[in-house]
């Protein structure tokens, strides 16, 4: 499989995978107070670079798109899935757990700022609070689950290639 192959590949299966798991988890995926299971998926992004940046913003627009809250939040949480996991990407390049744990913190913190600044817009809520219901089920999501999940994967793929 040539490398654009590969890479169309790995676009779509991310897309597909986290746009079902917004969808199927959808009253806890959406709201001031949520836990986007979905988002433990991101950190994968750290391991598969820009097709999973670009998997991860093309399945919260279809599952964002899908659920139809608003406009405001299918372009909110497009940009703020590719942009964190780009972000997380770049910076993990660096050797090391910890830089790859600060990556996962990186897109907790972007993922908070995007979408708990626009959900204050939506829900016309006050921003602190929509800024602490995004952040709590970030910290849950993207660093109690996704980072352990990329870090077993990450050894998983190194001990076959010994």
């Amino acid at each position: 499989m040539n490398n654009n192959s590969k890479n169309i590949s790995l676009i779509a299966i991310f897309s597909a995978l986290y746009a079902t798991a917004v969808i199927v988890l959808a009253p806890i995926s959406f709201g001031i107070y949520q836990i986007r299971l979905a988002d433990a998926l991101l950190p994968l992004s750290i391991i598969f670079g820009i097709p999973g940046a670009i998997g991860f913003g093309l399945g919260a627009f279809i599952s964002n798109l899908y659920v139809n809250i608003s406009l405001l939040d299918v372009i909110g949480g497009t940009i703020a899935n590719f942009l964190a996991c780009t972000l997380a990407y770049y910076f993990a390049k660096r050797i090391g757990i910890i830089y790859r744990f600060i990556a996962s913190i990186i897109e907790t913190v972007v993922i908070t700022l995007i979408v708990g600044g626009y959900l204050s817009v939506i829900f016309n809520v006050p921003l602190e609070i929509s800024l602490l219901g995004v952040f709590g089920g970030s910290i849950v999501a993207i660093n109690l689950i996704g980072f352990p999940i990329q870090e077993t994967i990450r050894k998983s793929s190194i001990s076959k290639k010994n």
